[in-house]
């Protein structure tokens, strides 16, 4: 009898998450009753799921099960996916669900004038019109029928034959252009985040557990290379080894007895921030990527990841997170003495239920200018490792806020940082937070 490898919990829900129907409604609670696990294990496995692209969340849906996507193309939505968006109803042309569209079209006016609007692979977005319906499809477009409404037997067939999806919601047209909407800004947003598989490297130079110092000193020669995972006979890492590792060791010494063996690994869904996060913490040069099998795949150094944040901050914003948003409204000013702060108005949309400034919008604002005053000191990204904030006076809607910084100290790796708010000439709030430079060592 074969040995059974060992699965962690996370590993057997992510497994199980796999295993589901497409279209299956998935929840933490369900899962952590089924499986037997805590809410917060079901939570972290179904947001792996998710990077994955194995379950998507949809407004009034939940989260669902949904078939394994490319990341290729991440802004295009396909006409299945405006089925699950909208909560519709296929009426024909089932065949042609795994297209892409090239963008919607509203229908809100005369036939002859809309036609001149539409473009093979747009979705027509209208009501009960069906002379309408069955131009579209003629031209190439699907259509998405608003309000519930049906459409004649004859507008089936030609969907059918020419394989361009005609689509019923009982949505009303503004609802539906609203979902669509957040569904491509949503898409936009995702596009700029990069993940460890896009930039790792494929070709691994590792060194096996039965390996001696010998070896790995033509390892050295031959790649100039200072650091190698270590793997079993199934190539799973079970450890890394550095040229630190070698001072006093024998020459057949095997690596097993010199390698650190906490290792820690990432997958190719892994964002490489949360990557950078991990050798910043933990002092990591070398992350080794694995599998679902848990076998090595690639590595990723701490330059890999450098290098994608600072491509990352040169690409132009596909579209804007909460965090642009709240920023938007405030500009980097100076004093007469030439310091820097920033400023600007609370709007209605950042206040609490009480009419007054948000607290935890207010601690973003706040970490937003710590990041962009510590761009004043030197390059490089900052990782927060703490941060205190004292709260004297509610701020009100519509007030003008300032926002002082001031460096309290900043070596080679640490910073510390205090922010004054300022409001109608007052300090009503103050911050410090202290964080580490991600820098190449």
């Amino acid at each position: 009898m074969e040995p059974q490898s060992f699965m962690t919990k996370h590993e057997q829900i992510i497994q199980y998450i796999e295993a589901l129907e497409i279209g299956t409604r998935i929840s933490v609670r369900k899962l952590s009753q089924s499986l037997e696990v805590s809410e917060g294990t079901a939570y972290r496995a179904i947001k792996e799921a998710e990077n994955k692209g194995m379950v998507s969340t949809k407004e009034r849906l939940g989260t669902v099960r949904v078939e394994n996507k490319q990341r290729q193309g991440i802004d295009k939505l396909t006409f299945e996916e405006i089925v699950r968006i909208v909560d519709g109803k296929v009426l024909g042309g089932a065949g042609g669900l795994e297209q892409t569209l090239n963008k919607f079209v509203i229908g809100a006016m005369q036939l002859e004038a809309m036609i001149r609007y539409i473009e093979p692979g747009d979705l027509l977005i209208v009501g009960n019109r069906e002379k309408v319906h069955h131009s579209a499809l003629e031209v190439g477009a699907g259509v998405l029928v608003t309000g519930g409404f049906d459409t004649a037997e004859e507008v089936k067939v030609l969907a059918d034959e020419l394989k361009q999806p005609i689509i019923s919601t009982s949505y009303d047209t503004f609802t539906v252009a609203t979902l669509i909407n957040r569904a491509i800004y949503d898409r936009l947003i995702k596009k700029q985040i990069i993940l460890v598989g896009d930039i790792a490297q494929k070709e691994v130079v590792a060194l096996h557990e039965s390996d001696t110092v010998e070896q790995l000193k033509r390892k050295i020669e031959n790649t100039n290379h200072t650091r190698f995972p270590v793997v079993d006979d199934a190539n799973r890492p079970i450890g890394m080894i550095t040229t630190k590792d070698l001072v006093g060791a024998a020459p057949n010494e095997r690596v097993d007895k010199l390698m650190t063996s906490d290792v820690m690994t990432v997958t190719a869904q892994t964002t490489i921030a949360t990557a950078g996060h991990m050798m910043v913490w933990e002092g990591i040069e070398l992350l080794p990527v694995i599998n679902k099998e848990r076998e090595l795949q690639g590595v990723i150094s701490r330059k890999d990841v450098l290098k994608a944040m600072q491509n990352i901050k040169m690409q132009p914003q596909n579209g804007e997170t909460l965090e642009d948003q709240i920023w938007s409204g405030f500009e980097a000013l100076r004093d007469e003495q030439g310091r820097l702060y920033f400023s600007g108005v609370i709007t209605p949309q950042m206040s609490n239920h009480f009419g007054n400034l948000s607290e935890g919008l207010l601690a973003d604002l706040v970490s937003q200018v710590v990041y962009r005053t510590v761009k004043e000191l030197r390059k490089g990204d900052l990782l927060i490792d703490s941060s205190s904030a004292y709260y004297f006076s509610p701020i009100e809607m519509d007030s003008i806020v300032t926002l002082v910084p001031n460096v309290i100290e900043a070596t080679r790796r640490f910073c510390k940082i205090e922010v004054e708010v300022f409001s109608g000439g007052t300090c009503v709030a103050k911050s410090m937070y202290t964080a580490r430079f991600f820098n190449q060592m």
